[in-house]
């Protein structure tokens, strides 16, 4: 009888920000050193889907976008991974409750310590907070790479 043994899985949030794209190189070495895959997350809402001021919008063509520019990110950010395979899905949703969703069962969830919200004076992001005081698996906070 043989068991077979899930394939590690490092999940990381990609949401266009400096920090996340440190988060996404740190998760694809991480990656390389364990053996692991790299699932590259990113979280998107309709404009205007929580209220009724604003314009009607076309939810598959908002998708397809933002699908589009995860892709082109994770090229422009990655190049040529080596050996590491990194998969990508955007679902739309809050990106807390989105990357909670996707790290069940991760080895590892990496975020940036900062996002494209947030304040300029803040240390550590709302998402990066929340997900570390949430997650059921480790995570590790990035910091945007310094000059």
């Amino acid at each position: 009888m043989s068991t077979h043994e899930p394939a590690l899985r490092v999940v990381v949030g990609v949401d266009g920000s400096p920090s996340s794209y440190a988060a996404l190189r740190w998760a694809v070495r991480h990656a390389a050193l364990i053996g692991a895959t790299v699932e590259a997350v990113g979280a998107y809402e309709v404009p205007g889907a929580h209220g009724w001021s604003a314009p009607a919008v076309d939810a598959d063509l908002d998708q397809e976008n933002a699908s589009t520019a995860l892709a082109d990110e994770l090229r422009k950010v990655l190049g040529d991974t080596g050996g590491t395979r990194v998969d990508h899905h955007l679902t739309r949703g809050n990106p807390v409750e989105v990357l909670l969703a996707a790290s069940d069962g991760a080895e590892l969830l990496v975020v940036g310590s900062r996002g494209r919200g947030g304040f300029a004076r803040m240390l550590l992001g709302s998402v990066s907070q929340q997900v570390a005081q949430h997650a059921k698996c480790p995570v590790v906070i990035v910091r945007a790479d310094t000059a």
